[in-house]
């Protein structure tokens, strides 16, 4: 198959390429970046006039089964909602329905999803046996069966003795651990961020704390490790700061936030709308802002989805007794065009945040051939065509997932995935 991508604005961050220019895709890979290659004859030709071409999107943060999606078909339909998002490479999580504590269980998540479709799916191993804290998982195993880093999802660790063991192995054998700051006792039980609105509402809160705590923690075991540690889905702006201070210190560490957490703040849960139930919790005013910053300096590395396909079911009950989480994997691009027009920032640093930001981490995490979300010349042509103009409105009509669960539902967002191209196939595309 040879396709020829024309007339498009091609974005690629890893290069700092912001062009018009033509995509030439033969066998799979990317030949040509800017003119037709003589004698290149394409099979099909996409006109992309007026759209951006972009690297596939790498997403950090995504959980396509959970106890209400776990059939073949549901899987199918989450990685299909990938594509139609843009995004081509995804990081599944440890805590799926699926349990990725055993080499077995990966080769079966592995197999379930490479049947439904060929996604670029990056799963991560448990850093302990049924994320229960109390024992190691053999991580030499589950890196054969194809993890590419730890993790413990949404689990905390207790027992921090456990916590400094999961390190010093890891670094035994230079894996990385993914793992979000949150103690186990200060979070136990909460459902909102502490402060005046969670008083308001009278609902159980959860103290800054649990992730400043449960960070520091974690950068002073690393300090004696010497681990390499990416932190999932940072909330506050206390963290954001000891995070830039750690980075300045040298040490090997990188860091994501939902796209959630980069628009909204604890005052848009409302009336206790639980869509907006989410972990980790939304905070104020001044940890947004803190995100919109690091995510400008250079602090954040990526933006992620952390996507979880909650059923309506599960969301039309108390609040506090709600299923946490909302989908993401076809919001995740648009989200990113609202903070750029919001934030004013250049859309070839905003995009890297999704692209090849995103593909550093999960690269430096594992020894990929070819590092994904950037347009490299003999690389896998892994490419999203989008309508930066146009705008269309979060509802059942528009996604392809099965949930509609999200804090964004029948809103406006700016920029549409037209075209998804994987290993130079277009294996999704909007119906104009």
């Amino acid at each position: 198959m040879r396709l020829h991508i024309k007339n498009g604005r091609v974005i690629d961050p890893s290069h700092g390429i912001d062009m018009i220019a033509e995509v030439c895709i033969a066998d799979g890979l990317l030949v040509a970046v800017g003119a037709v290659p003589a004698g290149f004859v394409a099979d099909r030709v996409l006109e992309a006039t007026g759209k951006l071409v972009l690297p596939g999107l790498v997403d950090l943060s995504a959980r396509v089964t959970t106890s209400d999606f776990n059939s073949l078909q549901s899987i199918e339909n989450e990685m299909c909602a990938a594509l139609a998002g843009g995004v081509t490479s995804m990081v599944l999580e440890p805590d799926l329905n699926l349990l990725l504590d055993t080499p077995e269980q990966v080769s079966k998540l592995k197999e379930r999803t490479r049947a439904q479709h060929p996604l670029n799916v990056y799963p991560l191993g448990a850093m302990t046996m049924g994320l229960a804290g109390q024992g190691l998982t053999e991580m030499v195993g589950l890196t054969e069966a194809g993890c590419v880093a730890f993790s413990q999802g949404n689990t905390p660790v207790f027992d921090t003795r456990m916590l400094l063991s999961a390190m010093q192995y890891a670094k035994t054998f230079d894996y990385a651990l993914w793992l979000r700051p949150q103690d186990a006792w200060l979070s136990q039980g909460g459902v909102v961020a502490s402060g005046a609105y969670a008083s308001r509402l009278g609902l159980p809160a959860i103290p800054v704390e649990a992730e400043t705590v449960a960070l520091q923690t974690l950068l002073s075991l690393q300090r004696v490790t010497g681990v390499r540690l990416h932190l999932c889905r940072l909330s506050s702006a206390s963290a954001i700061t000891m995070v830039r201070q750690a980075k300045k210190e040298g040490l090997p560490i990188t860091c994501d936030v939902a796209a959630n957490h980069v628009h909204l703040t604890d005052v848009d849960i409302g009336f206790y709308d639980s869509n907006f139930l989410l972990e980790p919790p939304l905070r104020g005013q001044r940890d947004r802002d803190a995100i919109r910053l690091g995510l400008q300096d250079g602090t954040i590395d990526a933006i992620c989805s952390a996507h979880v396909p909650v059923t309506a079911q599960h969301k039309q009950v108390a609040f506090a007794n709600a299923m946490p989480g909302s989908t993401g994997l076809e919001l995740l691009l648009s989200l990113t065009f609202k903070w750029a027009q919001e934030a004013r920032v250049p859309l070839l640093d905003a995009l890297k945040l999704v692209t090849s930001g995103p593909g550093q981490v999960l690269g430096s995490s594992t020894s990929l051939l070819a590092q994904p979300g950037c347009l490299a010349l003999g690389a896998s042509a892994d490419v999203c065509l989008v309508d930066p103009d146009e705008y269309w409105m979060v509802n059942r009509a528009n996604l392809v997932g099965h949930s509609e669960q999200t804090p964004f539902v029948d809103r406006e967002l700016p920029g549409r995935v037209c075209a998804t191209v994987l290993r130079g196939q277009v294996v999704w595309e909007r119906i104009q």
